[in-house]
């Protein structure tokens, strides 16, 4: 039995967090050790005692805090600011001097480790909120900016901002990378569940197809559900989609719908993967192809677009017969989406969909192309007669949503 293979997620920013968890070790030794040393200039050592005790036992008690992004809470974070902000505050207390002689405030270098746990936790915004505070109360500290001050902060503030930067691109990094090997893992099993299908079930049923068509009546019944089968499980193993029957397309657009309810109440559009909609359509009569990877667009969007697909098929089936073949192509293009349905029917007269237009019969119009138009897409009909009709639906990526209840409509040519 061939092994499952499983994707193992690695992370970006653990090493970083082991190292802000020894930097925040070490700078505290570091502001300890430096008091002890120069405890003869304060003039009162009493406050220089209370705050890097304060430092030194809420930095061994946070340590787990600063173990992962999970544990390291807005809570923590504010906190944490918030001692370092007040170490700093407290220095002229301890040292009258400091304010003039541009001393080491008390909390020293610790105080970077709180702007960093910003960085490493939100990106570089955050690390720009917390470095700009910590700049003003140096200034305050200090009474009036001063060369080495100025130049202190500018480091705390570009460097705090700039592992904030690489932090974000690690994690978008980090993401991109884990789904390029959860859709090979993925490919890789598809590919050995139809190696398995294809040597045993599909045969079955396309014997099954094949007798039941030869022995005619109930026989022919039978194999034609066979055949419809075969066909969905094909596409199940080559996509990794469930197509469902057509019986549950309401339960599928109703889920499509509640999501869509839900983006208005958020005020944020989520995005749905087309495939799971088109691939509905699958079956004896519909060959649906569509790429190894999510189609993602907003709901509405997709929505929208699966309905114009769905009414397509419907003009296929009540103007090209029941024996028409349809093919659904879906092609996902980095500014737009373009979905093809194609027929073998005998195609559409010429001047027809005017005629037809001419006399309120607006399938084309309003059904497909009205729904790609409130998208900001496009819908093409292309028919011969004898050669069959095309319809080419293009959605650009950044789309018009509707703000609609994803109707769908059917009506004729």
């Amino acid at each position: 039995m061939a092994k499952r293979r499983r994707v193992v997620r690695m992370s970006v920013e653990l090493p970083l967090w082991r190292a802000l968890t020894a930097y925040r070790l070490i700078t505290m030794t570091y502001a300890v050790v430096l008091a002890v040393f120069t405890r003869d200039k304060f003039e009162r050592p009493w406050v220089a005692v209370a705050v890097l005790a304060v430092i030194s036992v809420w930095t061994l008690l946070t340590l787990p805090k600063v173990a992962n992004a999970r544990r390291c809470t807005k809570r923590f974070l504010g906190a944490d600011l918030t001692i370092a902000l007040t170490g700093i505050l407290l220095t002229p207390l301890a040292d009258a001097q400091a304010q003039h002689m541009d001393g080491p405030t008390l909390p020293t270098i610790w105080t970077a480790g709180s702007v960093l746990a910003f960085a490493i936790k939100g990106g570089w915004r955050w690390a720009g909120f917390a470095s700009s505070l910590v700049a003003v109360v140096n200034i305050i500290e200090r009474g009036q900016p001063s060369r080495d001050t100025f130049h202190n902060v500018l480091l705390v503030w570009v460097a705090s901002v700039a592992i904030g930067y690489v932090v974000e691109v690690a994690r978008a990094s980090e993401r991109t990378l884990a789904r390029a090997l959860e859709i090979e893992a993925a490919t890789r099993e598809r590919e050995r569940l139809a190696r398995d299908i294809h040597d045993s079930v599909l045969q079955v049923l396309a014997m099954v197809q094949r007798r039941g068509t030869a022995l005619g009546g109930e026989a022919a019944e039978l194999g034609r559900m066979a055949g419809e089968q075969e066909v969905a499980l094909r596409t199940l193993v080559s996509s990794g989609l469930v197509p469902a029957m057509r019986a549950s397309d309401d339960a599928s657009m109703g889920a499509v719908v509640r999501t869509v309810e839900d983006d208005e109440a958020s005020g944020e559009p989520e995005l749905y993967d087309l495939r799971s909609l088109l691939a509905q359509h699958a079956g004896s009569k519909v060959t649906f192809s569509e790429p190894g990877a999510p189609v993602l667009l907003p709901t509405t969007a997709a929505a929208e677009l699966a309905a114009a697909v769905s009414a397509a098929l419907d003009n296929v089936r009540k103007h090209a017969g029941d024996n028409a073949q349809a093919w659904i192509l879906v092609e996902d293009w980095p500014d737009e989406v373009i979905v093809t349905v194609r027929d073998d029917g005998p195609g559409i007269p010429e001047g027809r969909l005017a005629q037809a237009e001419g006399e309120g019969r607006l399938g084309v119009a309003l059904s497909i192309r009205g729904r790609l138009r409130d998208l900001g897409g496009t819908a093409e009909v292309i028919s011969v007669p004898g050669q069959g009709t095309e319809v080419e639906l293009k959605v650009p990526r950044a789309s018009r949503a509707p703000r609609t209840r994803v109707p769908r409509g059917k009506a004729g040519k």
